[in-house]
């Protein structure tokens, strides 16, 4: 039976996915191949379809427990015999398994990477005639890669020694230019025969929010009360808070982290996956080889440690094709949690810089204004085209000139010898009085309070956006100094303007109709209460919405002064004024 047929008789498909053809037909020539697709792209059809055309055992190496179970329950389920073996059987059924495979009644086992170390396993090796390796998730063998396994690491060096030498096809979603690399010299994978389909995910909104997290949650899941979503927490602690909060408002949630026992995590895993709750609150444990078709969003409360992961996570949205929506809700202190978890982290000093390197890059992705999606396919080595979808592209504010605001800052850099970081740059331009800034003497320097009229939080913001658009060049590590770039020399230099798109609040004329109009409407609603009507909104409330002029709930939102409670009373009246 050839490809094609097949693809139709046991997986129901009509065509391939792009690259799946490609990847199959290496593998079928018995060449070791390296397959790099999105999540959702049907990368394991392409072990699995040759599984059923070579004649011995296909041997798949995945990192994840439940990866392994429900892969397998699948091709059962499509009458195709494969099994696993792993550390939640008992030795009698690891052996019963053994067996299974030995005398050719399986095509397919699924293996943890730990197994491969094992004697009894490498006997059985011997014995069983393979006609494929699969390498699952195989950025974990690099220790470039944003998941790296030493267990991982050491499956390459396994599969030289073993007696056969099956053809090798290794897949991944997320692996930057030197991850790709590293795949293809540790399994010895012809770089040419890297098969790679585009990161690009035409069906997936990003956005980024930096503001009343708990708020526009809330108001999210209101507005999308029938649509299943991942909301993804970087600690267990955070993890339980929201799922506490979701209750409390009685939408449909579980939650899901390696605090939980084996049962909990298994039940409140299928109660997603059978539609009995709407949304699961989960750290990074939570995801892997999930093949729910209908996520429709997938929000990251707090920022996770790279762009590898965030991508693989996101990329949970929307498998089926439909439009769906992937968030980041950005917190400064969530750059202190990564931080913390790289400091924890065993690993050598070498892996821990390139780990900072790769959360600045997350950092910058918060703060750019380039098309989002664009700036996640730069980083993966990738040139694409503005998507159109994200919030960046739809971001209608205006283009500001911030040539001089970026002069004096860059100035500043330069004039503190470019050794420092983002918060003492700040210090120094906001004219604080901390014990760091006197020590060095920076206030003698002319750059010294140059924007004391800016909140400290503005000028880390403004920092962070000139560092992601290239002006400032940080250091690697975990506590990276400011240079300047070339293109900032440019712009100090005069060569070069800088523009940035920010809300631009003019003094709206007191007779402007709408301010008008949303007054009279305040001051109706005061006398019906008998409030004074500053407490409903305050006039900048108003001259805010004036000129923003937000369509929605969650736009709404992010005016000054508008929160949950007072967006529930009055938000519907003033939105029928504004859409008017």
């Amino acid at each position: 039976m050839n490809p094609y047929q097949l693809l139709a008789e046991k997986f129901g498909y009509s065509e391939f996915r792009p690259g799946q053809a490609a990847i199959i037909e290496k593998v079928l020539k018995k060449e070791n191949v390296l397959g790099i697709m999105p999540t959702g792209g049907g990368k394991s059809i392409c072990y699995q379809l040759p599984a059923l055309m070579l004649e011995g055992l296909t041997l798949v190496v995945s990192p994840l427990i439940s990866l392994m179970k429900d892969q397998v329950d699948q091709l059962n389920e499509m009458g195709i015999p494969a099994t696993y073996i792993n550390s939640t059987l008992s030795p009698q059924e690891t052996s019963q398994r053994f067996r299974q495979a030995a005398q050719g009644e399986v095509k397919l086992l699924y293996v943890a990477p730990e197994r491969m170390e094992s004697y009894d396993f490498q006997e059985m090796l011997r014995y069983v005639p393979l006609s494929l390796l699969a390498v699952d998730e195989a950025h974990c063998i690099s220790q470039w890669g944003h998941d790296f396994r030493p267990s991982y690491f050491r499956v390459a060096e396994r599969i030289q020694q073993f007696d056969q030498r099956p053809p090798i096809i290794a897949l991944t979603a997320t692996a930057t230019p030197q991850v790709a690399q590293d795949i293809c010299e540790r399994l010895t994978i012809p770089f040419e025969n890297e098969v790679k389909t585009g990161f690009a995910r035409e069906n997936l909104a990003f956005q980024v929010v930096k503001n009343q997290k708990d708020t526009y949650l809330l108001q999210y899941l209101k507005m999308n009360k029938d649509q299943a979503g991942i909301i993804y927490a970087s600690t267990r602690k955070e993890v339980d808070r929201l799922y506490h909060l979701l209750s409390h408002q009685q939408i449909k949630v579980g939650k899901y982290h390696a605090g939980l026992s084996e049962v909990e995590r298994s039940k409140n895993q299928e109660d997603f996956i059978f539609d009995r709750t709407q949304v699961i609150v989960a750290t990074n444990a939570f995801g892997m080889g999930i093949n729910k078709s209908n996520v429709r969003f997938v929000i990251h409360a707090q920022m996770p440690g790279n762009l590898e992961s965030y991508y693989q996570e996101a990329g949970r949205a929307g498998r089926d094709g439909l439009p769906s929506e992937a968030i980041l809700m950005y917190g400064a202190q969530d750059v202190q949690i990564q931080q913390f978890f790289i400091e924890q982290s065993e690993s050598d000093l070498t892996y821990r810089q390139s780990e900072y390197v790769k959360l600045q890059e997350m950092n910058q992705y918060a703060h750019t204004q380039m098309c989002l999606q664009r700036y996640i396919l730069r980083y993966f080595g990738e040139n694409g085209t503005d998507c159109g979808r994200c919030s960046n592209c739809l971001d209608e504010r205006e283009v500001v000139d911030i040539t001089v605001e970026t002069q004096k800052v860059l100035s500043c850099v330069k004039r503190m010898g470019e050794r420092f970081g983002k918060s003492l740059v700040a210090k120094v331009l906001g004219g604080s009085n901390d014990q760091k800034v006197k020590q060095w003497r920076f206030e003698a320097l002319p750059t010294y309070g140059l924007m004391k009229d800016w909140t400290q939080k503005d000028l880390t913001g403004l920092i962070d956006y000139l560092t992601a658009e290239g002006y400032l060049t940080p250091s690697d590590g975990q506590f990276p100094t400011l240079m300047v770039s070339p293109l900032g020399v440019k712009v100090l230099r005069g060569e070069e303007t800088v523009s940035r798109k920010q809300t631009v609040v003019k003094q709206l004329v007191e007779n402007d109709a709408l301010f008008e109009e949303l007054r009279q409407l305040r001051l109706s609603l005061a006398q019906e209460q008998n409030l004074p009507p500053y407490i409903i909104f305050s006039d900048q409330t108003l001259k805010e919405l004036a000129q923003k002029q937000p369509q929605t709930a969650l736009a709404f939102l992010e005016i000054k002064g508008v929160g949950q409670n007072k967006l529930e009373k009055y938000g519907e009246a003033f939105l029928a004024v504004l859409k008017k």
